[in-house]
């Protein structure tokens, strides 16, 4: 479980020359009740991981599309708790890693050890706290790594060469390659030069760099997975899930897939 499933998972995608596709959805977004359901249609669909991301009240990292979802899991009354205890329901008999992304202060509020126990006891394997500096890890990283839960960091574009190396060296699972300055949010191109620092991120990290925020359309996929080794795809997927469109989300998923690219499809 944990760090190792997470390893597992995308050693399993990258042995067999394909690249790993992580959706990004938000936890309560149309009711708790049909999370368990999203998380089979996106594992049938050919997820490497899930992103699973805790609505709050002051998403700093979040576009307007996720602002969104965030604001109506809220209005279902979804809660960082209700999340970890309809996960804890599903745990035993879910194959998929199930990455959560939360904020600092929801995690402080619920107590670090209490939150580092019960993401273990839902069968979470790993976390992404966008708001919390690397300076201020040991807030949460001791009580993660008891339970045996991997802390993926983000690399942000504007990050000087020494932080970016420490970052990379810190990461559990893989690394969140940020692509775009900003927030969330589906984009039409990016910057020329990010292809050079992706392949630059992968010469320093040891474990998967995956390229994120941004990604919307198979050509972005494609393109990016060039010079990484996954894409982390948050608002197009929420923006279809919300569509009811889960053919155009298989389809995104599987333009990871070296064996679909072969096909022309």
């Amino acid at each position: 479980m944990g760090k190792q499933k997470l390893d597992q998972a995308f050693q399993t995608v990258l042995a067999r020359g394909d690249k790993a596709f992580v959706p990004y959805i938000m936890a309560g977004d149309g009711g708790l009740d049909i999370l368990e359901d999203r998380l089979r249609f996106l594992e049938e669909s050919g997820a490497t991981v899930v992103e699973l991301g805790i609505p709050f009240s002051d998403p700093v990292a979040d576009g307007p599309t996720i602002q969104a979802a965030g604001l109506r899991a809220l209005q279902n009354g979804v809660s960082l708790r209700a999340v970890l205890a309809k996960l804890k329901e599903g745990a035993a008999d879910r194959t998929l890693p199930i990455v959560l992304m939360t904020y600092i202060n929801p995690i402080y509020a619920y107590g670090v050890d209490a939150f580092a126990d019960d993401c273990k006891a839902a069968g979470v394997d790993g976390i992404i706290i966008p708001d919390l500096p690397m300076e201020e890890e040991p807030l949460v990283s001791d009580a993660l790594s008891t339970s045996g839960i991997a802390l993926i960091r983000l690399a942000a574009l504007t990050s000087p060469k020494e932080r970016l190396v420490e970052l990379a060296k810190r990461t559990e699972g893989f690394l969140y390659a940020v692509t775009v300055t900003g927030t969330t949010g589906a984009r039409a191109t990016f910057k020329e030069n990010l292809g050079v620092h992706l392949r630059d991120l992968k010469e320093i990290c040891p474990v998967p760099v995956l390229a994120g925020f941004g990604v919307s359309t198979p050509e972005h996929v494609r393109a990016l997975t060039e010079n990484c080794d996954g894409v982390v795809v948050g608002s197009r997927i929420v923006d279809l899930l919300h569509q009811g469109d889960e053919a155009t989300i298989r389809e995104l998923i599987q333009s990871a897939k070296l064996t679909t690219e072969k096909a022309g499809l």
